[in-house]
């Protein structure tokens, strides 16, 4: 074969070759990519949910700047920025008529609005979850069931509450020190990611044991289902019944099959790039899944008391992960 012949051949191979590998090479080796980088002002995006038309809602969790949340299109544009006065928003979820519901962790309330948000950031309805304990609630994630009904996590109470929608009834749904944070726990935070599977059956994460727990509202049994998930965060289901496990000290996003075992891993943390951005997964918070992709908040939140310690410390740009999962 002729150089000439062997330099034809070559060639668009190597196009092919290289065109197959572009996507992979800006993903870590769990095959995250960056769906969206926020803007500048407040940071620490957590709760995220995505509505019908596939837009990525994304809440800040920041403790010196007012609160926002960011719409972000498909693509990844932002394509909108709601601020929320006086509000400290973790769980994120919509309704099945659109509307959304989120957790006001300073306030112990709920507060649901009607997007496009015409009407500026004030809520259509506030709902006294926390039965004015306030922060000392620790609000957090929230999940609706088959029937409509809104369950929020109190992460340093140990409870599950159940809001009902349609008349603003709040009842505690669920009660108990496996729920707690403990005193020993890290990241010091106890109920918190909530899922319901096909059965009905309630998920919870504690993420300051690292374990999820499964409750049979009709026996009324809570009882472990998995162990060892390093900071269990956010959690949900996907279409073949795997529950997805946002593991925030790990920097992964954790499958497990219905007997509660580890299925796959997906992510890791790849350091800090040049422009100040995480690569990879960074303090994994939260989760949506949308158009056969997991949407994973990069938290990035310092807890430990020492300067120094730990990586999240070096973020100066927070973003949005994306991971396909296919179908």
């Amino acid at each position: 074969m002729t150089n000439r012949l062997c330099s034809l051949l070559l060639v668009p191979l190597l196009a092919v070759l290289s065109a197959g590998l572009a996507v992979p090479a800006a993903a870590d080796s769990g095959g995250v990519v960056r769906f969206a980088t926020l803007p500048e002002g407040p940071g620490f995006p957590e709760g995220i949910a995505a509505d019908a038309a596939g837009n990525v809602y994304v809440a800040t969790f920041d403790f010196t700047l007012p609160n926002v949340i960011h719409v972000f299109a498909p693509s990844g544009r932002l394509s909108a920025t709601v601020p929320l006065p006086g509000v400290v928003p973790l769980g994120l979820a919509f309704d099945a008529s659109g509307d959304l519901y989120v957790a006001d962790f300073g306030a112990g309330n709920v507060l649901r609005f009607a997007p496009p948000f015409t009407g500026g950031s004030t809520p259509v309805a506030t709902y006294a979850v926390c039965g004015g304990a306030g922060a000392g609630c620790g609000l957090n994630a929230l999940a609706f069931d088959a029937a409509g009904a809104l369950y929020a996590s109190d992460s340093f109470g140990g409870n599950v509450f159940r809001l009902d929608p349609a008349t603003g009834v709040v009842s505690t749904f669920l009660s108990d020190n496996l729920l707690r944070p403990g005193s020993h726990g890290f990241p010091p935070f106890g109920a918190n990611g909530l899922a319901f599977d096909a059965a009905g059956m309630l998920y919870i994460a504690n993420t300051a044991d690292d374990r999820i727990l499964k409750y049979d509202p009709a026996s009324g049994t809570l009882a472990g289902f998995a162990e060892s998930v390093n900071g269990a965060d956010g959690i949900l289901f996907d279409g073949r019944g795997r529950l997805w496990v946002a593991a925030n000290q790990a920097d992964e996003i954790v499958a497990l099959d219905a007997r509660g075992r580890v299925l796959e891993r997906r992510g890791s943390f790849d350091g800090i790039g040049p422009d100040g951005a995480a690569k990879g997964l960074l303090f994994p918070a939260s989760l949506v899944l949308a158009g056969g992709s997991l949407y994973v908040t990069n938290l990035a939140l310092a807890l430990t008391p020492n300067v120094g310690d730990e990586p999240e410390e070096d973020v100066r740009v927070y973003t949005v992960s994306r991971i396909p999962l296919g179908r």
